[in-house]
């Protein structure tokens, strides 16, 4: 409460501006509304929940409408619970700010406002409020959840945010219900064990391989509805996140070399790798690492969405592979003839589609180990460029 000229006036932060910094705002009131306001918390805190709205319609620059704030103040604090009751009905109010002070829930959904606040606290509890909150948006949806539902959603720590990466909290559960999310988390571990979720280095360093992520989503989902068909899908959803989200961690934690599909030996000596942006980089088996670790970390170091051309080449052998990642294709090209006497060689150049960054792997080992040649069995290969790219739309539209 502050004076102003003589005037009292009650001051609130509320809403923020456009750096995201509180902003204040003050409207005038009367010795008999403060009165009530220092004397009852119940009347407090509705009057607060009544006038936050005003503030939040202020917007970052706006002034509060003070006219509709003073009008407040007899109804909510000198007013019958009834005609109090009956305002809130007429109004826009801030819910989750009584929740927060400890008001009644079920009284509250019956419209019973005033009664409700019989429970007040001084002291916000916010975890109260984020709770009744998510709550409410689950029910928006039409989703309302058993105590299994809200114990597995508690224990992957997504009963609040949906979007919070899933993590395990068995202390975050009724220990009287911990046996049985484990059972379903016990399930779900066995219907993916030994499946896993590979790095895709055409978006970086970390992301992961989304063929093998959808894949280990679809088999956890299947096994955990088969067994526990009353589960509400935002709790088969959290579990199947989970189980991706280890999995994922674990491809990203791990030396690049593990993340191979095969080694390199008894293959090329010596490659060379580019992109479509100028870059290269030679690889010999001299070296310390594979032939396909130190490609597939020259792609994440240099993808990007305007480059997305790779090459690896083998000069001695006058042969290479082109890996088109916007068109999920490669081409392999060999030497169907050197040049003789200044002329330029002549190149063969064959196409084939490829599934995902799985199939690159494959394609990418088998090169490095027997060139070429080694490929012929991952056909078909097409050589006439029209009939690739009628398949490859074929296979787009599908």
């Amino acid at each position: 409460m502050i004076r102003e000229d003589g005037e009292l006036k009650l001051m609130l932060a509320a809403g923020a501006d456009a750096n995201h910094d509180p902003r204040t705002f003050t409207f005038p009131i009367g010795e008999a509304h403060l009165a009530v306001i220092r004397a009852d918390l119940a009347r407090h805190l509705l009057l607060w929940s009544a006038v936050l709205p005003l503030c939040d319609a202020a917007g970052t620059r706006g002034q509060l409408d003070q006219n509709a704030a003073v009008a407040l103040l007899d109804p909510v604090l000198l007013s019958p619970p009834s005609d109090v009751d009956a305002l809130f009905r007429r109004i826009r109010w801030d819910r989750i700010r009584l929740v927060a002070h400890g008001a009644g829930i079920e009284l509250l959904e019956r419209g019973q406002v005033y009664e409700a606040m019989r429970a007040a606290t001084e002291r916000s509890n916010d975890k109260r409020a984020q709770e009744y909150h998510a709550s409410r948006r689950r029910a928006e949806r039409g989703v309302v959840l058993g105590p299994l539902d809200a114990a597995i959603l508690r224990y992957t720590g997504q009963f609040l945010h949906g979007a919070t990466i899933p993590r395990r909290s068995p202390d975050a559960v009724d220990p009287a219900l911990l046996p049985q999310v484990m059972r379903v988390i016990d399930t779900a571990e066995q219907a993916c064990a030994g499946m896993r979720i590979g790095l895709d280095p055409r978006r970086g360093h970390r992301a992961t391989d989304k063929c093998d992520w959808d894949r280990m989503a679809a088999t956890v989902d299947a096994a955990v509805r088969r067994a526990y068909p009353e589960l509400v899908d935002d709790a088969v959803r959290t579990v199947t996140f989970l189980m991706c989200s280890e999995a994922a961690d674990r491809s990203k934690s791990a030396p690049v070399e593990d993340d191979e599909e095969a080694t390199d030996d008894h293959g090329k000596t010596a490659l060379s790798f580019t992109d479509d942006k100028g870059g290269e980089k030679k690889w010999v088996r001299d070296g310390p690492r594979t032939a396909s670790a130190e490609f597939w970390e020259f792609v994440a170091d240099r993808s990007a969405g305007d480059n997305e051309v790779f090459t690896i080449e083998d000069e001695e052998m006058g042969e290479g592979i082109q890996l088109h990642f916007y068109a999920d294709s490669i081409a392999r090209i060999t030497t169907a003839r050197h040049g003789e006497a200044g002329s330029d060689p002549q190149y063969q150049v064959e196409y084939r589609l490829v599934d995902g960054i799985g199939g690159y792997r494959n394609l990418v080992s088998a090169f490095v180990r027997g060139g070429c040649a080694a490929l012929e069995q991952h056909g078909p290969w097409m050589f006439d460029v029209a009939d690739f790219e009628r398949a490859r739309r074929q296979r787009d539209a599908r």
